[in-house]
């Protein structure tokens, strides 16, 4: 599985959404991405990568574009 495809399954498990709803998807556009479905899909992306977030980086994560931008930085090395 590419890291595309696990950033992409972490969303579609976590808010039972479609491939199709993740492109231009933000925090709040859907009920299932409250604060407890953020918290979940942070959960499901740090396992999926095996990595830990940073606090400034989990709250600055507001839309689907924005996790990829944070994913590839530095400590995470997460390459999509």
């Amino acid at each position: 599985m590419t890291n595309l495809e696990k950033y992409n399954q972490a969303f579609i498990d976590t808010f039972e959404i479609t491939e199709a709803q993740l492109v231009g998807l933000k925090y709040q556009d859907i009920t299932a991405w409250d604060s407890v479905g953020h918290m979940s899909l942070i959960a499901a992306l740090e396992e999926a990568f095996k990595i830990m977030m940073d606090t400034d980086d989990i709250i600055d994560f507001n839309s689907y574009e924005k996790g990829k931008e944070l994913l590839v930085k530095p400590e995470y090395g997460v390459k999509f």
